[in-house]
């Protein structure tokens, strides 16, 4: 399609705008923001330079359009998958999922978000930095209603969730998606789940694993002391490295010694 053909098709102004940002991003995620003129915009979107002027005055609003509709995208794809279950298992799944569903979706948008080369204009950061702490304070929120651990936790343990989610789901795709989906979900929701999971619904019942304020086991659990000892029966190494009473054990010199 040229600019020659465009006046035999009059779009009405909210597909011709829909048509505008589609063809936008195609060229943003190919070339990245700054090698993108207007002009290969409109060629890309079969119109002329003019036609794209009347929708967007600038390449920059033109870019905050679609950073603004995809980061409205992950935002809301984090808070139903927190919302769509009580399951606080599946919760962690659910989120896992989003991030990767939101990466793997046609056209490759998630780079506007994550990998832009505009990163540092303050329009477009403060964009990011705002999806980002809606998706953070969505699942701090679902944490504090869940446990009895504080907002300033809740968003650091939210933080780690959420950022080992964006950072395992990039990893996927730069690796040409080497393992299946489902599976890489799975992995990463099982990681994210064994941390989580300490921290208990509401009052914990007794026997229930359960970290207290200073990160220590509470009785009942397998702990370990400040030197890292094993429990009673377990092989553990004394600070020097060397074998407790009983155990297979070598001297400096590498001999064993006497039983």
């Amino acid at each position: 399609m040229n600019s020659a053909g465009e006046g035999r098709v009059r779009l009405p102004r909210s597909e011709r705008r829909a048509q505008l940002l589609q063809a936008a991003q195609d060229v943003f995620v190919s070339k990245g923001y700054h090698s993108t003129s207007m002009d290969d915009i409109a060629e890309n979107a079969g119109v002329s330079k003019p036609v794209l002027y009347q929708h967007f005055t600038s390449k920059l609003e033109l870019y905050l359009a679609l950073l603004d509709g995809r980061a409205a995208e992950l935002v809301e794809q984090v808070r139903h998958a927190l919302d769509s279950t009580e399951d606080n298992k599946e919760r962690v799944n659910r989120a896992m999922r989003a991030y990767f569903d939101f990466v793997d979706a046609q056209g490759e948008a998630f780079r506007l978000v994550f990998e832009s080369d505009q990163r540092n204009d303050p329009e477009v950061s403060e964009r990011v930095l705002k999806m980002e702490a809606d998706c953070v304070a969505a699942m701090a929120d679902t944490i504090m209603a869940d446990t009895h651990v504080d907002k300033a936790r809740a968003e650091l343990l939210a933080t780690g969730l959420l950022g080992n989610a964006e950072v395992a789901a990039r990893k996927w795709i730069a690796s040409g998606r080497a393992i299946p989906k489902d599976e890489a979900v799975q992995l990463m929701s099982a990681l994210a789940w064994r941390g989580i999971s300490h921290f208990p619904r509401g009052e914990a019942e007794p026997g229930e694993h359960e970290l207290s304020p200073r990160g220590e086991a509470e009785p009942g659990e397998h702990e370990h002391s400040p030197r890292g000892e094993a429990e009673p029966g377990e092989h553990e190494l004394s600070p020097r490295g060397e074998a407790e009473p009983g155990e297979h054990e070598h001297s400096p010199r590498g001999e064993a010694e006497e039983r």
